[in-house]
């Protein structure tokens, strides 16, 4: 009797179709055997079954935690094709094995494709942020530093790799970062402005804060968008007045980007304004509310009843 494995890809490479879901869950948890086995018959497959199927993975183990496609994923970063490998890297989002780091650093800096860069850009970023929270070597940080911090200040890169690079580094708090921010928010292009935004709020710094609140009633909806979950991320509480406006925005996700940033800020007026919207009438706007109220009790609930209590008993 043939192996549920290779039914399967005799099923990828015989059938335009899809596979149904149950029977894709073979491609999770691969013993080595099973990485050989996929390995070889991987070039075989038809270059639409592949990217199909590196897509549909990727969507499945968005949907559930317990699924480890992540064998499939390394194999799809050495694929011919490109809008496999940009794929690929999506689904390794949440890897934190720090053997990535070599593979997309060399797919950000050698790959012929902009969207397998920009992909390898924005993946190296945990990897900065472990760095930063020191979770991990200080060698892979390093080296996922320096391919970020040269992509972000070659002139001649792709601007959409340079943005993701940037976005990237925000985690880091240094001096280099922030004049790359800094050229960023004042650069021609909108598109760089909004990933310096971004970054601003990325960084949780401070330092920002007049930037940012700039650019919340911006006519550019994605602007206010970036505006509004930074202020939310440096938790601005002078700008709640302006949230509660950005509250009824006409662009539905900066209104809930505000919901958000409120629950994030705290204090007794914004959760005023989120007990007030978990009454809308609008499905989604009602959700966002109640998840950002939820939010504000696990970040300052604990902290608020403490101080209570300190204040009511005066021996402690």
């Amino acid at each position: 009797m043939k192996h549920p494995l290779d039914v399967l890809l005799d099923e990828l490479r015989e059938s335009v179709e899809m596979p149904d879901q149950a029977s894709l869950h073979h491609f999770s948890s691969l013993g080595a055997k099973d990485v050989v086995r996929v390995r070889e018959i991987w070039p075989c497959l038809p270059v639409g079954s592949r990217r199909r199927l590196i897509t549909r993975l990727v969507e499945l183990a968005e949907a559930d935690f317990e699924v480890d496609f992540g064998a499939i994923f390394r194999l799809g970063l050495g694929d011919e094709d490109a809008e496999v490998r940009a794929a690929a890297i999506e689904g390794l989002w949440e890897d934190k094995d720090v053997r990535l780091v070599p593979p997309l650093v060399a797919c950000l800096r050698e790959d012929r494709a902009v969207t397998v860069q920009a992909a390898a850009a924005t993946s190296l970023g945990r990897f900065i942020l472990m760095g930063e929270l020191e979770k991990m070597r200080p060698g892979p940080r390093a080296t996922a530093y320096e391919a970020l911090l040269a992509t972000c200040q070659a002139t001649d890169e792709h601007i959409e790799v340079r943005r993701r690079a940037l976005e990237s580094l925000a985690y880091v708090g240094n001096e280099p970062v922030a004049e790359l921010i800094r050229e960023a928010y004042a650069a021609p292009e909108e598109e760089v402005r909004i990933s310096a935004v971004f970054a601003m709020g990325r960084s949780t710094d401070t330092r920002w804060a007049r930037h940012v609140q700039q650019q919340l009633f911006s006519p550019n909806p994605e602007l206010r968008y970036e505006a509004t979950r930074a202020c939310g991320e440096i938790q601005l509480r002078e700008v709640v007045p302006e949230l509660e406006e950005l509250a009824d925005d006409v662009d539905p996700e900066v209104r809930e980007a505000a919901l958000w940033a409120l629950g994030q800020i705290g204090g007794d007026k914004a959760r005023e304004i989120l007990e007030h919207y978990c009454l809308a009438e609008n499905e989604a706007t009602r959700t966002a509310a109640e998840a950002a109220l939820d939010e504000l009790e696990f970040l300052y609930g604990g902290l608020s009843e403490f101080f209570t209590r300190l204040a009511k008993e005066p021996n402690w």
